[in-house]
């Protein structure tokens, strides 16, 4: 994965995130058009840590910058950070019982 560029590999963990997210939210019944609300929602939908939730806060504030601003400054930590809470909200989304 080290061959992609950072905005690559940003923009798939977070991508990924994001849709597991929106599966935690909808197997609770509820929907969202708002991205920012589905990982706001997480505090609800999932038992994840108040620090991971911040985590996708995190990376969805860059995202934005990245995206309406063309701001995109490098952060290895974050990405990692959000590789990491993804993987958790993986685990979860995994274990619910549809």
């Amino acid at each position: 994965m080290d061959a992609l560029s950072f905005s690559g590999r940003f923009d798939l963990a977070y991508n990924a995130a994001h849709g597991l997210a929106l599966a935690a939210l909808r197997a609770t019944g509820h929907r969202s058009d708002k991205r920012y609300l589905v990982f706001q929602c997480l505090a609800h939908t999932t038992d994840l840590s108040k620090i991971q939730i911040r985590i996708f806060s995190r990376c969805h504030e860059k995202r934005n910058l990245a995206e309406y601003t063309g701001h995109n400054k490098t952060d290895e930590q974050l990405l990692t950070e959000l590789i990491l809470s993804a993987q958790a909200l993986l685990k979860y989304v995994n274990e619910i019982k549809l």
